[in-house]
């Protein structure tokens, strides 16, 4: 008997320290993929300065346009914030009023009750249980009438603490719903400051796209901005794909076998198309503009992992997500960006909103996909042709 227990202490004890192991090892699994991940994003940080450096004189002319867009997303997103915590408080404001409504209801009727109850004993009379107690001829009524009057006289109690307690419940709900509206008045001031921000913003924004156009006096200087842009999107592309070499993104449905079946990022209607002539037909673009309304969500297509989220020189608040096998997907004039690198994301997962940021004229979504750091014609691996609605 003392053997086989020592052996289940012994088993027990191994299973124990099995577990623990396991737990220590993903821990520390996790740390070391958090300081890995830290480590790139240090190597993007560094990328990004150092194409900054490269490209100066460009960069120079984006630095109003590029600190009002990125003030603008932050002003933004302190906006959303606030309209968040105001329809929460409406949301509030709405069940107080309900449970108002309801408290008020159950008060009527328990002082319809009580009511009823001192008409019954008005009518009856203290009188009548008096002459019975008096009257030694009828003991056993005087008994039932008694009890009778006992039983009206607790029920009547019972309706009177209701009432009362009834009554708390409305003044608390007063005061809670008094309060709900100051909150709800201080949020609204607060709204109303941070719209007057964004428009001081918006102002700004446009003066700096103004200024920006006003450098660029010829469709020379235009086509070489734009190609200036290309050539960086490109070196960046390729920066990503050496730095998170050590960070592939495995997965049991590989990007390559979702040809033709993929979802558009966002809903709308295509300004411009893969390969289409831009800039007096020296340049062609090398994804797709997808017209769609300011705040629109923008999803991912598919599986991946987010490796670039931050403001790029001519395509403004820009996400990048790697999906593996060497394929990205790229989605540039954000209003907001809404996924951090490192952040892992699923296919139809919110990204971002559409915007204009990057200097455009009109809300529209620039969207790509790339294979090796080359672009490729997204419409190939849609499952429609046009993104509409699903």
């Amino acid at each position: 008997m003392n053997i086989a227990s020592s052996h289940c202490s012994i088993g027990g004890a191994t299973a124990l320290l099995g577990a623990l192991l396991i737990a220590t090892t993903l821990a520390f699994a996790q740390i070391q993929e958090e300081r890995a991940l830290g480590a790139v994003r240090e190597q993007i940080e560094t990328l990004q300065r150092r194409l900054e450096k490269n490209h100066a004189a460009l960069e120079s002319r984006y630095a109003d346009l590029k600190q009002a867009e990125t003030a603008s997303a932050a002003a933004a997103e302190s906006l959303r914030g606030v309209r968040g915590r105001l329809d929460d408080q409406r949301r509030h404001g709405r069940e107080l009023a309900d449970q108002t409504r309801q408290a008020n209801e159950r008060l009527a009727t328990e002082r319809e009750a009580l009511a009823s109850q001192v008409r019954i004993s008005f009518l009856t009379g203290h009188q009548e249980a008096l002459k019975l107690m008096l009257n030694q001829e009828e003991p056993a009524r005087l008994g039932r009438m008694m009890a009778y009057y006992d039983y009206l006289n607790r029920a009547r109690s019972v309706r009177i603490d209701n009432v009362s307690r009834e009554l708390g419940v409305l003044a608390e709900l007063a005061a809670a719903t008094e309060s709900a509206a100051r909150e709800l008045a201080s949020l609204e001031r607060e709204q109303q400051r941070e719209l007057d921000a964004l428009e001081d913003l918006r102002t700004q924004r446009e003066q700096a796209v103004s200024e920006l156009d006003a450098t660029i006096g010829t469709e020379e200087e235009e086509i070489q901005r734009l190609r200036s842009e290309e050539q960086r999107l490109t070196e960046l592309v390729q920066e990503l794909k050496v730095a998170l070499a050590e960070f592939p993104v495995d997965s049991q449905e590989p990007f390559s076998k979702a040809r033709g079946s993929l979802p558009w990022p966002v809903t709308g209607h295509l300004l411009s198309r893969y390969g289409e002539v831009r800039a007096g037909s020296q340049l062609r673009w090398q994804g797709v503009q997808v017209g769609a309304p300011a705040g629109a969500p923008v999803r991912s297509i598919y599986h991946g992992r987010v490796v670039y989220s931050d403001w790029f020189v001519g395509l403004g608040l820009l996400v990048i997500v790697d999906h593996g096998e060497d394929f990205m997907s790229l989605y540039g004039h954000n209003e907001a960006l809404l996924k951090e690198v490192g952040d892992w994301v699923a296919p139809g997962e919110v990204i971002a909103q559409v915007g204009d940021s990057g200097g455009e004229a009109q809300t529209a979504l620039y969207f790509e996909i790339r294979k090796d750091g080359e672009p490729v014609d997204p419409r190939a691996w849609m499952r429609r042709a046009e993104p509409q609605p699903p």
